[in-house]
């Protein structure tokens, strides 16, 4: 049976589309995906993220821990910085992606998918050793998403200017909006700026609708699960079950970047090692065929199965179908052609060059 988030009657008030998502009921769209998709890009809209989950590291070797759970380095972060890490099993596959943000040197606040929240908790308290402690407090906590150019404007309006974090990935631990205390972030998965709200449940609706009320001249919007995929594939950010997974390692998923090889050591490193020299790569598709291109689509050079798409979709702002695919290493230059197979129909597509947009720009050609 599916849960229901702090603000599950708001979304109703709204007119919401509920649909199941990760265990809980949560809204796919309210004036429809490609008028809440083109809000964030060119104005501002709220998201309900509370179905994530969120665990307390403490301790004296908490950071030691950290350090060995996953495979960034978060050996030089500052008190209220968040940081992206993969976290992988001993293989080198993908358990989860997560964001770290300190709270001081012994207090860590981690955010976690929604669907591998039992999974990513019992993953961690099985390999957490020495001082530090554990907790899972994903059902105190509610998060409430804004994002879009206009959603500083916004929440200058209802938070002092040096209440409001100004550097990407950074927070504030404790702010008041309206009468709630939160956690405020500048973070998100739109690929645009905005924040991330982590607040009590019973604090939530209070929260959406000061947003909601305040954010009326800016044009926001209340947004459902469909643009928020929509966006996140068109600034061609990685999605759990899809881009990753407990097979593909974080250097295939194009993470590599969040991959400190030169670490001492973090699980998983040693099973990277062992996958050799990289045989995968996560690469953008442009469809030049007639069709739209979705995940499990399979590719093909000719009668030869090569990759898989692992996301894809019509996107509004790029206006054309793109997707995300793992292909063979030797498929992955751009300007490859490919076919996808779509329900038995074969569709031309091109390896570009990811994103697909960044801030205000199209870049695909």
């Amino acid at each position: 049976m599916e849960l229901k988030t702090p603000l599950y009657d708001t979304h109703v008030k709204y007119g919401g589309k509920i649909v199941p998502f990760a265990g809980y009921l949560l809204p796919v769209q309210y004036s429809g995906v490609i008028a809440e998709h083109m809000a964030v890009r060119n104005a501002a809209g709220l998201f309900d993220v509370s179905h994530m989950g969120e665990v307390i590291l403490k301790g004296k070797d908490a950071l030691a821990n950290l350090n060995r759970l996953m495979t960034n380095d978060f050996t030089d972060m500052y008190d209220g910085q968040a940081r992206y890490s993969p976290m992988c099993n001993s293989n080198g596959g993908v358990v989860d992606d997560l964001i770290v943000y300190k709270i001081n040197d012994e207090t860590y606040f981690i955010v976690i998918n929604a669907s591998n929240r039992h999974k990513d908790v019992a993953w961690m308290k099985e390999h957490i050793q020495d001082d530090v402690t554990m907790e899972d407090i994903s059902d105190s906590v509610a998060q409430i998403a804004l994002q879009g150019p206009k959603a500083k404007a916004i929440m200058e309006k209802i938070v002092p200017a040096e209440n409001i974090p100004q550097k990407n990935y950074s927070f504030i631990p404790r702010v008041m909006i309206g009468g709630a205390e939160c956690i405020l972030s500048f973070t998100g998965y739109t690929g645009e700026d905005g924040y991330e709200i982590y607040t009590s449940p019973e604090n939530a609706a209070a929260v959406w609708e000061l947003l909601m009320e305040n954010g009326k001249e800016e044009g926001l919007i209340p947004c459902g699960l469909g643009a928020r995929d929509t966006l996140r594939l068109e600034a061609a950010m990685p999605l759990y079950g899809h881009e990753m997974t407990d097979d593909i390692t974080p250097i295939e998923s194009g993470l590599g970047f969040f991959v400190k090889m030169n670490k001492e050591d973090f699980i998983g490193k040693q099973g990277i090692i062992a996958k050799g020299e990289q045989k995968i790569k996560r690469v953008g598709l442009k469809v030049v065929g007639r069709g739209i291109i979705r995940e499990h689509c399979d590719l093909y050079d000719g009668d030869k199965k090569i990759g898989v798409v692992s996301s894809g979709t019509h996107c509004p702002c790029v206006g054309t179908a793109v997707g995300m695919a793992l292909v063979d290493i030797e498929y992955a230059a751009v300007g490859t052609t490919l076919e996808a197979d779509v329900r038995g129909r074969r569709v031309a597509v091109e390896v570009i060059k990811l994103p697909f947009y960044k801030k205000g720009e199209v870049l695909v050609k």
